[in-house]
C-alpha cells in the first residue's frame, strides 16, 4: 500500500488484540502469516484458527487461540482478559498480580525479553516492547508495585504477546505505518476480578486508556475495552484521523468473543487517503521594492524549506513608480508560522498579508514508471473529469536528460506515454 495512505480503528464497540487481529485479516494480511507468528515467538504448542463469523448480520473475521492441552484463549482467567462481554458484567479477569514468578506466572520482564529476542523489525520490536512496559506501569501503579515485577498468569501472558506482537506487525504486513482512532467505548456497569467485583473500566484499563479520547453511551454492558485493547491504542495511534479524509477500504472487521442480538460486536478497521481536493490553507503575500531579483530564487527555496505548498513570484508597479515584486506563498494552517517567519528573515518585508481560504484541487497520487534505460521515475497522476492527467516529476526528468543527453521535452513525452500505458495495464488486469 502506498504511503499516503493510513488506517482508522473504529472502537465503537469496544477494542481488545484478539479484535485488532481479525480486523488486520479481514484488511488483507496474509492468515499464513498469523498462524506462523507463535513458532516465531517460541510457543510451538500454540495454533491459531481464523474463521469468518456473523455479528449482528456483520461479516468479520475472528482468530481463535488455542494452547498447550488444549485450553481455548478466550476462557483463560489471566490477567489479559479477553472481549467477552457477558451480560451479566462480562469475564473474569485477574486484575490483580503476583510479586514474583512462580509456576503458571510470567513477569512483564520476561515478556519483553521474549519479544526482544524474537525476529522483529526495529518498527515492530519497539512498539511491543513499548506496550508491555505500559501495561506493567499500569498494574504496578495500581498494585503499587514496580512495573517489571508485574506477573500475568501464563496462559493470559502467552495470549498477551501474541495479540501485541500480531497487531503491530498485522499493520506492518498491509504496510500501514500511519494509524488513528475515533472515540473509545469503555462499556459500562462492572467486571468481576480476581480481588471482587470491580467498576468498568477497570483501573489498569482506565490508565492505559488516559489521553485517548472516549466515547458514553452505547449499548454495551460490561468491559468493552481489554487492557491489551487499550495499549495498542496507546503505541500505535497517532489520536483522531484527519479532519477531511477519504475511505479508499471501508468496513474490515474483527470480531469479539460474543455474538449479542443488539449491537455488532466487532472492531471495524478503515483503510482511509488524505483528501487532498479541499482543505484550508493559509495565503501568505507580500509586495517588495528593495530587492534584488538574484535574491528571488533563494527566498523561494527558503520558503519551501520551511513547509510552503507553493510560491509564485510577479512583477508588480508599486509607488513611486519603482517596479517591484509580489510574493504569494499557500501552506497548511499548521506551518502557516513557520513560513512567515521564513519569509521576514529571507526576504527584505516589514509586512506580511495572510489570509485563510478554501483550496480545491484534482484528486492526485503519484506513481513510478521505468524510463528506457531502466530509470524509476516519479510520474504525478491528476484525476480530472475527462480522465488521468498524467505529468512526469520535473526534477526527476531532468536529471534523466543531462544523463542521457536527449532534450528534456523528449524524455517528459516518453515517461507521459510509459505512465499512459502503466495506468491502462492496471485497468486492464
Amino acid at each position: 500500500m502506498s504511503d499516503a495512505q493510513f488506517a482508522v480503528l473504529d472502537p465503537v464497540a469496544g477494542i481488545s488484540g484478539d479484535m485488532v487481529l481479525g480486523a488486520l485479516l479481514a484488511a488483507g494480511a496474509r492468515s499464513e502469516w498469523l498462524t506462523e507468528l507463535p513458532r516465531r515467538l517460541g510457543f510451538r504448542d500454540v495454533r491459531v484458527s481464523i474463521e469468518q463469523v456473523d455479528r449482528c448480520g456483520i461479516q468479520a473475521t475472528k482468530g481463535n487461540l488455542t494452547l498447550h492441552g488444549g485450553v481455548q484463549e478466550q476462557r483463560a482467567t489471566g490477567y489479559h482478559g479477553r472481549h467477552n462481554h457477558e451480560p451479566d458484567h462480562v469475564p473474569t479477569h485477574n486484575h490483580g498480580t503476583h510479586s514474583r514468578s512462580h509456576d503458571g506466572h510470567r513477569h512483564i520482564g520476561e515478556l519483553i525479553e521474549l519479544v526482544q529476542r524474537a525476529r522483529l523489525s526495529p518498527w515492530v520490536e519497539e512498539r511491543a516492547v513499548r506496550a508491555f512496559e505500559l501495561l506493567g506501569e499500569a498494574e504496578g501503579r495500581v498494585h503499587g508495585q514496580p512495573s517489571h515485577a508485574v506477573a500475568l498468569h501464563e496462559v493470559g501472558a502467552v495470549d498477551a504477546v501474541i495479540d501485541i506482537v500480531g497487531s503491530i506487525e498485522g499493520f506492518e504486513q498491509l504496510g500501514i505505518t500511519r494509524i488513528f482512532n475515533r472515540p473509545v467505548a469503555v462499556g459500562s456497569g462492572w467486571v468481576r476480578a480476581a480481588h471482587g467485583t470491580i467498576p468498568v473500566p477497570a483501573p489498569a484499563t482506565g490508565i492505559l486508556l488516559e489521553g485517548l479520547e472516549l466515547s458514553s453511551g452505547g449499548p454495551v454492558t460490561g468491559e468493552a475495552t481489554t487492557p491489551t485493547g487499550a495499549v495498542l491504542l496507546r503505541v500505535l495511534s497517532s489520536g483522531p484521523p484527519p479532519a477531511r479524509w477519504r475511505a479508499v477500504q471501508g468496513g474490515a472487521w474483527g470480531a469479539g468473543g460474543r455474538n449479542p442480538a443488539s449491537y455488532p460486536n466487532a472492531l471495524r478497521l478503515i483503510i482511509g487517503l488524505a483528501a487532498t481536493e479541499a482543505a484550508d490553507i493559509v495565503l501568505l503575500a507580500t509586495d517588495l521594492d528593495d530587492l534584488s531579483p538574484e535574491y528571488l530564487e533563494p527566498l523561494r527555496e527558503a520558503l519551501f524549506q520551511a513547509g510552503a505548498l507553493d510560491v509564485q513570484v510577479w512583477a508588480t508597479q508599486m509607488k513611486k513608480g519603482r517596479t517591484g515584486f509580489r510574493i504569494e506563498t499557500i501552506v497548511s494552517p499548521a506551518g502557516a508560522d513557520r513560513v512567515a517567519e521564513a519569509l521576514f528573515q529571507h526576504s527584505t518585508t516589514a509586512g506580511i498579508r495572510r489570509q485563510l481560504v478554501e483550496r480545491i484541487t484534482l484528486s492526485r497520487r503519484e506513481i513510478e514508471v521505468r524510463a528506457a534505460d531502466g530509470t524509476p521515475v516519479r510520474v504525478k497522476i491528476l484525476e480530472g473529469p475527462d480522465g488521468p492527467r498524467v505529468k512526469p516529476e520535473y526534477d526527476d526528468v531532468a536529471a534523466l536528460a543531462r544523463r542521457t543527453g536527449q532534450p528534456a521535452h523528449e524524455v517528459a513525452r516518453d515517461l507521459h506515454n510509459r505512465a499512459l500505458q502503466s495506468l491502462c495495464s492496471n485497468k486492464e488486469s
